[in-house]
């Protein structure tokens, strides 16, 4: 997977992203655009930009597929969500009110830092909405001065 920061997308290009990779990769336009409550005309402008980015695979009428990298980088989005959202509930919200606000900044929080937490909470395996993978960035030593 290309270098990334997690910081290229907008929040609504990641939320796309983490979408399509919870259904398994996959998704009808009509079935995203009913999830986030738009008209698929809506969102056919953003799935073109995340094809183009190559993030997606978009066949007209058919629906879109994450590519190999767009998968990758869709892991490391929900990745993040769910580390971030396991920061707020330890720290007394609900699971609820953690992903909430998770959301409205997760967008914001680059890989590095992500890495970091990761590691300093001992690579935990499950967050509050489903399993915590892990890659090479993560797991890695971190870097003494």
């Amino acid at each position: 997977m290309e270098n990334r920061e997690g910081l290229e997308l907008s929040p609504r290009k990641v939320e796309y992203l983490k979408y399509l990779s919870e259904q398994g990769g996959t998704a009808r336009t009509t079935k995203i655009a009913s999830h986030f409550g738009v008209d698929p005309s809506t969102i056919t402008k953003t799935i073109s930009e995340l094809a183009d980015a190559g993030y997606l695979l978009h066949t007209p009428y058919r629906g879109v597929s994450l590519t190999d990298n767009g998968k990758q980088y869709a892991g490391f989005l929900v990745k993040r969500h769910r580390i971030l959202s396991l920061i707020l509930v330890r720290n007394g919200l609900s699971d609820a009110e953690a992903c909430h606000e998770v959301s409205r900044f997760e967008s914001f929080i680059s890989r590095d830092a992500i890495d970091t937490m990761c590691r300093s909470m001992g690579h935990p395996q499950q967050g509050i909405c489903g399993k915590i993978t892990h890659d090479d960035g993560c797991m890695a030593e971190t870097k003494q001065p």
